[in-house]
């Protein structure tokens, strides 16, 4: 059977850590090695860690005397993988009965495919049921897999789901700490660099825990901030060496134009509806013309501009447009929502959505 390496960094999250360690061992039809870090926390981490070992001979645990952060403490990890196969999964998430098993069968009957993901299960507390059984399988030439997510500038992994060949890893290293949103990202895109990509269909891969305390809601907060994230990723992807991209530059011009694009997009919707916690729509736009100067000749610039020269008209009349607008923009949401959501599900690529 195939050996997975799995770490699971925590951070004061103790209350799931049991839940998620266990989702672990209850794989079957592979050999699991869990390591746990303990960076630092300050609550019941350490006795749950103690119990779980005690329990189970597969689990290690190291515990930082300081806080590291969460970019070392996974590259500490990384740096002690073991076996054929790595997973990171973060202690407030879990994976679903039997992923491993799908993610590597497939990869050891293709040795072309550095990394596998699936459809991950998003949820708060209660677990939703996991579909568990595979209809079918998708595997991309890594350069295929680039270009799609520079056409569409979105993550097409949230990270539970993700399985990733020891070697490939090994050769790669570890997360850049000058990228603590996107980093993943990033990684992704390293990987596809070097070998190809696959994903299992039909089955879901893994759980995905919201919650108002996870980093993306407390840390890494914002469309704006997200955009500028997912252009770092990129840019630095396509500036590391030794990844074999002969087409860099184009694939780099056509995730700038992708992100541009959804900058503009998202400023002339806080034209219509401004928010409190939102940059404002200038700064978008400014942002977008620094990825694709090009963009200031499109009309859905020229029309962002003029959005905001108007933005200041009278409340009533300020009301009635936005009423117009919402009902406008709550249809065209409706329906690109749920054709993209059901597209990503059961392809595993998200579809760009290039109109103003």
């Amino acid at each position: 059977m195939a050996t997975v390496q799995v770490l699971v960094p925590c951070y004061n999250y103790a209350r799931y850590l049991e839940q998620c360690v266990q989702s672990v061992l209850d794989q079957d039809g592979v050999d699991v090695d869990v390591l746990i870090i303990d960076d630092c926390s300050s609550d019941d981490t350490p006795r749950v860690c103690a119990d779980l070992m005690r329990r189970d001979p597969r689990i290690r645990v190291i515990r930082h005397e300081t806080n590291k952060g969460h970019i070392a403490t996974y590259n500490e990890g990384i740096a002690q993988i073991r076996g054929d196969y790595f997973v990171l999964l973060s202690a407030d998430d879990l994976l679903t009965p039997g992923a491993l098993s799908r993610a590597t069968s497939l990869m050891d009957a293709h040795p072309n495919v550095g990394m596998t993901y699936g459809q991950p299960i998003s949820f708060t507390d209660v677990l939703p049921p996991a579909r568990t059984s595979s209809s079918s399988t998708s595997i991309w030439r890594g350069r295929t897999w680039i270009r799609h997510m520079c056409r569409s500038g979105k993550n097409f992994v949230v990270c539970p789901e993700a399985v990733v060949r020891a070697d490939i890893q090994r050769r790669i290293g570890g997360y850049s700490a000058d990228l603590p949103h996107s980093a993943d990202m990033e990684m992704w895109l390293r990987i596809a660099a070097i070998s190809d990509i696959g994903r299992v269909h039909g089955a879901d891969q893994a759980y995905y825990r919201v919650h108002v305390l996870s980093m993306q809601r407390t840390i890494h907060a914002g469309v704006l901030f997200d955009l500028d994230g997912r252009h770092r990723a990129f840019k630095a992807a396509f500036e590391k060496e030794g990844a074999d991209l002969l087409d860099r530059d184009e694939l780099y011009g056509l995730a700038r134009r992708s992100l541009a694009i959804m900058a503009l997009r998202h400023a002339r919707e806080l034209c219509e509806f401004p928010a409190d916690n939102d940059a404002p729509p200038a700064q978008y736009r400014e942002f977008a013309a620094s990825l694709w100067p090009g963009i200031v000749a499109t009309s859905g610039y020229r029309a962002l501009v003029a959005d905001e020269r108007h933005h200041e008209r009278s409340a009533l009349q300020a009301a009635l447009a936005r009423h117009s607008a919402r009902l406008r923009l709550f249809a065209e949401r409706e329906i690109f929502n749920r054709v993209d959501w059901h597209w990503a599900r059961y392809t595993g690529i998200h579809v760009p959505r290039f109109y103003f």
